[in-house]
């Protein structure tokens, strides 16, 4: 996890709010990037002790969506700063809500790679008691 960065008073709303979700950013790709490495471990005992293929698919799956999500991250990082261009409502609406957006698919990612690995322990344990 990456420590926090200070606020300071004589900054603005905006750029604190983009510190803020640059933090968050930088949060949900580190996360991302540990599951990446997880997955791999998790690929490599599929493939010597469950032979499973669905399984197998199913890891294969959320190691493209969190390659996808890590990507779109990385892009979105980089044009974060524009908000603090926005000199209209609307304009802070689209990329509070841009930014929610992302938020929700990070989540949903999280929520899935959560379910699959419920799984894929249960097959380890059920493949330790044989």
């Amino acid at each position: 996890m990456i420590a926090s960065k200070h606020f300071y008073p004589h900054e603005s709303d905006k750029r604190v709010m983009m510190k803020k979700d640059r933090l968050e950013i930088n949060n949900w790709t580190d996360e991302l990037e540990f599951l990446n490495k997880e997955i791999e471990f998790y690929l490599d005992i599929e493939d010597s002790m469950i032979h499973n293929s669905k399984l197998y698919q199913e890891l294969h799956g959320i190691r493209r969506e969190n390659a996808l999500m890590l990507a779109a991250l990385y892009r979105y990082d980089s044009a974060v700063g524009k908000s603090i261009e926005c000199d209209t409502v609307a304009c802070d609406a689209y990329y509070l809500n841009h930014h929610e957006k992302k938020r929700d698919a990070y989540l949903s990612l999280i929520q899935n790679y959560r379910s699959l690995k419920l799984k894929i322990l249960s097959q380890i344990l059920i493949n330790a008691r044989s």
